[in-house]
């Protein structure tokens, strides 16, 4: 069994919002002249929690793993947090210390510190829109090309398949409301993740009949993007499958989410829609009670061709 990552079933869910600014000196042997960041991005914070795991796997505390990498502990800890930029070679060097032998996880690990370097598209929103936003663009954009993304609707059609219209019509509906120039970022920027799907990213869309007939800017407006979810469904990448109401039972009824698989399973990523912003869940308990939910909403929905069908017939419904 690899050494690493098996078998730990807790650790703190880190957002932005519990951590803490913590600075130090920046010239230790071996350590990278690296900055603190001030605001490190979901992504970030995920490597720092897998280097964390690994160094609790083998039974290091921080000054050990300080010890072994020659740096201080307020290092190791602004690591962990992702507050401190790492290299490849400190993975590495992390992964060596904690004598990880799980080799799949140590390159996915290299790989994100690698890709995380020049700019994408939704770095020019970071100014303009709330980091929960750039938070799930970037889910989103560095979605394993091979598994890609699967979400689950209830209450409103999913991001990555809703028209303009559709879109505003769900920010309209925000309170207190939104100023119109937020109202046109945020749905420009909503339109924007949707290259993902364009792009051909594998992705597969679990809509509750609620969602499919919840109205967001008015009958024309859902007959619009009834429209627009037939055509998406075309698409050789995408699956659309509804859920409708005679449906006895289903797991996960009321929440939106996405999971978003990473280059290895370890490093899947579940995010649920909350009121007050997103919330991402990488433990792996927690990952296997929402792929069980998951498989048990595929046996529940309809299949593609009827769910065509099936949306057809809501779209008719409009029309009357």
């Amino acid at each position: 069994m690899e050494s690493c990552h098996a078998g730990l079933t807790q650790g703190p869910q880190w957002t932005s919002s519990t951590i803490t600014r913590q600075t130090g000196d920046t010239h230790k042997k071996g350590l990278e002249h690296m900055p603190p960041r001030s605001a490190p991005t979901q992504r970030q914070l995920r490597i720092g929690v897998e280097m964390r795991k690994m160094r609790m796997l083998a039974g290091m505390t921080p000054r050990d793993m300080a010890d072994a990498l020659d740096t201080d502990t307020t290092k190791i800890s602004q690591i962990e947090l992702g507050r401190f930029g790492v290299s490849p070679d400190r993975i590495r060097s992390w992964a060596d210390a904690a004598k990880c032998t799980n080799g799949q996880l140590i390159d996915a690990l290299v790989s994100m510190v690698q890709e995380r370097r020049g700019r994408r598209w939704f770095d020019e929103y970071r100014e303009q829109l709330p980091s929960g936003f750039i938070d799930i663009a970037e889910l989103e954009y560095y979605a394993d090309p091979r598994r890609g993304l699967t979400t689950w609707g209830t209450t409103y059609i999913p991001g990555l398949v809703q028209t303009s219209g559709y879109a505003g019509g769900v920010f309209a509906r925000v309170r207190p409301a939104l100023p119109r120039h937020d109202l046109e970022v945020r749905t420009a920027f909503r339109v924007m993740r949707q290259r993902l799907v364009l792009d051909g990213k594998p992705y597969t869309a679990y809509i509750h009949e609620a969602a499919l007939r919840m109205q967001f800017g008015g009958p024309i407006v859902l007959r619009e993007q009834l429209a627009s979810l037939l055509d998406d469904s075309e698409r050789p990448n995408v699956c659309i499958r509804a859920v409708p109401f005679d449906i006895a039972t289903f797991p996960g009824a009321g929440e939106n989410h996405t999971l978003a698989a990473g280059a290895i399973p370890e490093l899947d990523t579940v995010q649920i829609d909350l009121t007050r912003g997103p919330q991402f869940i990488h433990h792996e308990p927690d990952l296997r009670a929402y792929r069980t939910m998951i498989a048990e909403i595929e046996e529940s929905a309809l299949s593609p061709e009827r769910s065509r069908d099936f949306i057809h017939k809501l779209m008719k419904e409009l029309k009357g």
